[in-house]
Formats: C-alpha cells, sequence, structure tokens
C-alpha cells in the first residue's frame, strides 16, 4: 500500500549532470558565474533546426557576466544570443544567484537538448535548470515507481551520453512538510513580507507588483523591504541556511 501511495505521489528529484555539446556546460566550467535554463521558447516548426531557450546569465560583477555571454555567443554548439535586459540585487532576474543578472534568448539545435531524453524516460523538468561549474542541476518529477528510477536514469545516460547523479530524492508527500519547515525558519516579519510578495504576483514573470507598492501596502521603506525579502529568500532557498 505504501508503495502504490508514493507512486501516485510521484518521486522528486535534483540531479547532478553532465552531457556533451552543451554551450552552458562549456561555458561555465571555463568561467565564474552561471546560467538558469527557463523554458523553450517556441518549437521547431517544419524543416527547421534550431530553436530558442529563455535563459539567465548571472555572477557576482558585471564582468563575470559579459564573459559568460562572450564565450556563450561565440560557442559552436549556440546560436543568436539577443540580450533582454540587466537586472542588479538579490532578487535579480527570477532570484537568480549573483548580484548581477541578464536576461536572454539562445537560438540552439535541439539536438544537443537532454530535456527530450529525460521527458521519454519518465522525468518531468518542474523548475528552472541551474547551470553551474560545467554541471547541470536538473529538478524533475518521475510519476512511475521508485524502483524504476535508476533504470530510466541508466537509460538517459546510455542515450544522451551523460553523466548523472542523484542530489536529492523525496516523495512528493514530503514537499508540503519541507516547505513548512523552511518557512518555519523566517521571522514573523520575514515572512509577512515575503507571503505578500508571493500573493501580489511579485515572484511572477513579469512582476505583478513593484518594491514600491509592496513597501508602500506595508507601510515600510523600500530599503528594508528588500532586506527582509533578501534573508527570507536566503532561508527558503538554503536548506542550511540559519
Amino acid at each position: 500500500m505504501a508503495v502504490r501511495e508514493a507512486t501516485r505521489a510521484g518521486t522528486r528529484l535534483t540531479l547532478d549532470l553532465w552531457h556533451p555539446n552543451c554551450w552552458a556546460i562549456e561555458a561555465t566550467e571555463r568561467h565564474p558565474g552561471g546560467i538558469l535554463a527557463h523554458a523553450i521558447y517556441h518549437a521547431p516548426e517544419t524543416g527547421a533546426t534550431t530553436v530558442n531557450g529563455l535563459f539567465t546569465a548571472y555572477g557576482d560583477t558585471a564582468a563575470e557576466v559579459e564573459t559568460l555571454l562572450d564565450t556563450i555567443a561565440a560557442s559552436e554548439h549556440g546560436g543568436d544570443v539577443q540580450e533582454l535586459q540587466e537586472r542588479f540585487g538579490r532578487t535579480a532576474a527570477r532570484v537568480a544567484p549573483g548580484r548581477v543578472a541578464r536576461e536572454f534568448f539562445l537560438e540552439y539545435d535541439p539536438g544537443d537538448m537532454i530535456c527530450p531524453t529525460l521527458l521519454r524516460q519518465g522525468f518531468v523538468h518542474s523548475a528552472p535548470t541551474r547551470i553551474e561549474n560545467g554541471r547541470e542541476y536538473w529538478k524533475v518529477c518521475f510519476a512511475g515507481e521508485r524502483g524504476d528510477i535508476e533504470t530510466a536514469l541508466d537509460a538517459v545516460r546510455e542515450e544522451a551520453g551523460a553523466e548523472i547523479t542523484v542530489e536529492r530524492i523525496a516523495t512528493s508527500d514530503t514537499v508540503e512538510p519541507e516547505r513548512a519547515r523552511r518557512l518555519g525558519t523566517l521571522t514573523a516579519t520575514q515572512r509577512e513580507v515575503f507571503e505578500l510578495a508571493r500573493e501580489r504576483g511579485y515572484y511572477q514573470w513579469p512582476r505583478g507588483v513593484s518594491t514600491r507598492e509592496l513597501a508602500g501596502e506595508l507601510d515600510i521603506s523600500k530599503t528594508t523591504l528588500l532586506e527582509h525579502l533578501r534573508k527570507a529568500e536566503a532561508k527558503l532557498l538554503d536548506p542550511e541556511s540559519n
């Protein structure tokens, strides 16, 4: 019975992986900073050989990010880089790590993507993929039996020529208690500010509310609001954070 319930709930995993012919892996292996992969911008039309993806390049300095973007643009595995805009601070571009974040579209060969292979083996992408130090970190859901995960991963390894390790694994029915535990690490003020920001659409894209509007609703300064959000995000994103 327990196995059947776990199967219905699904299993959530964080995968640490490397695969060949990836411009993001190559760029982050050579330079500091990282990349968040958000989504495919459009599927290829009949006869087309490339797709566009939406990404965020991030780093501690503008120079780091500029170097990453130059390396990506020069890669034989990528195409045209179309930059959107630059953002600064802890809340930069979809809560990207680092102090500087720049979003861009990139044209590239869908044959170099590992996500279709993961999907064919039952791993469904559930969050933006983080690429750092020449590795990709995927948050995925696996709908099959937990005992079949390693077999499915072996199939991905063979088909994509990938190296994959499981960094974290949990059945979906453990997700809400984990979320509650992390929320419990926030102070009352941090939780109030974070929950209001989430409810008002601050973490949506595009944002549903500005920091100025949130600060006005809470009757605090914009600087104080951002400090509370920064501390709350740090605790929620890092399970080891105090």
